[in-house]
């Protein structure tokens, strides 16, 4: 298990991407945890398997359809094995 902070920042839509991140995360079998929005970045925390987080992560940087995200900020909490 791995927690890892995003920060997606670009042109957003909040509502969009924050169910687009939920549908995403559920997909993947992830918790997932909300934290600041703007229309200019968005906080998630993701928990679970490494390799379904990095999946979450490509994901969620392609961006809903109304969504540009330009950078990708990634902060482990937890490294996989220490959850």
């Amino acid at each position: 298990m791995a927690e890892v902070a995003f920060v997606f920042s670009g042109a957003l839509v909040q509502a969009s991407f924050r169910q687009f991140a939920q549908h995403r995360a559920n997909r993947l079998s992830l918790g997932i945890d909300f934290g600041a929005a703007s229309d200019r970045f968005f906080d998630v925390t993701v928990t679970g398997d490494e390799a379904l987080v990095d999946m979450f992560e490509m994901a969620c940087s392609l961006g809903p359809y109304d969504c540009i995200i330009q950078d990708v900020t990634r902060r482990d909490i937890a490294p996989a094995g220490n959850i």
